[in-house]
């Protein structure tokens, strides 16, 4: 009797191949499941807002003269110079000789730029720069200026310190840093677990996380107000949070 050759052998890595076939492509299809579940993330934003008192005050004040002849141009200049600091140690400002310094001086002739035949011949501009930590004072100070004016001291504007009045300057920002970082990014936090609340998901850690620039702004935000002319500022962060949610 002649035995047919059988096909079982053959059978074998068949199953075996169609089973790593169907193997291969679960993980492949759970990789894909978990790659997905882990790029679930919530992006919040964390806002933190301090108010900061000026703790620096700088005051430009220009001084400027103008006569037929120098040697009067001069002096006047001198007197009025004599003036303003009186005028500012009566206001508390400059008890030791410390808090003013005198620059810019400068000398036109003009009749060498053309105007001669309608103004006095010769300009003298002299500024003093008040640099003080005494904010209050200086900005009292600065609201007396008609006082000068009235005694004969004639101020211009310019263009290097603004517009003529005060600068006040808060420079004490890297104190408040941690604190503030702190506060936005637990707030950051609030909103992503109500994020996450709301969409029945929990929040697996935090996948990165950006500091933005800290703003000092100023108090009352109106038109025409400026944060170097308050001496009161707010200060403002916004932190970016990236979490991840688990389901």
């Amino acid at each position: 009797m002649t035995t047919l050759p059988t096909s079982r052998a053959p059978i074998i890595p068949a199953v075996l191949l169609a089973l790593g076939i169907t193997a291969g492509g679960f993980f492949v299809g759970a990789g894909f499941s978990r790659f997905r579940t882990a790029d679930r993330t919530v992006s919040v934003k964390g806002v933190a807002e301090r108010e900061a008192k000026a703790d620096l005050a700088i005051w430009p004040l220009r001084l400027v003269v103008t006569d037929d002849d120098l040697g009067r141009a001069n002096a006047a200049l001198e007197r009025n110079v004599q003036q303003v600091r009186v005028f500012l140690r009566e206001q508390g400002l400059d008890s030791a000789g410390t808090e003013i310094t005198v620059q810019e001086f400068s000398v036109q002739d003009a009749r060498t730029l053309g105007g001669y035949a309608s103004t006095a011949r010769y300009i003298i501009r002299q500024t003093l720069v008040v640099r003080s930590p005494r904010v209050d004072l200086v900005q009292a100070a600065s609201q007396r200026v008609p006082e000068l004016v009235r005694n004969g001291v004639v101020l211009s504007s310019g263009q290097e310190y603004g517009g003529g009045g005060p600068t006040f300057v808060f420079t004490k920002l890297n104190a408040l840093k941690p604190a503030m970082i702190a506060e936005a990014t637990a707030r950051a936090r609030e909103g992503a677990e109500q994020f996450a609340k709301d969409a029945a998901s929990q929040l697996s850690g935090i996948r990165s996380a950006s500091q933005g620039v800290f703003e000092i702004l100023p108090r009352d935000q109106a038109m025409g107000i400026t944060e170097e002319s308050q001496v009161v500022k707010r200060v403002r962060v916004v932190t970016t949070v990236v979490y991840g949610l688990d389901r």
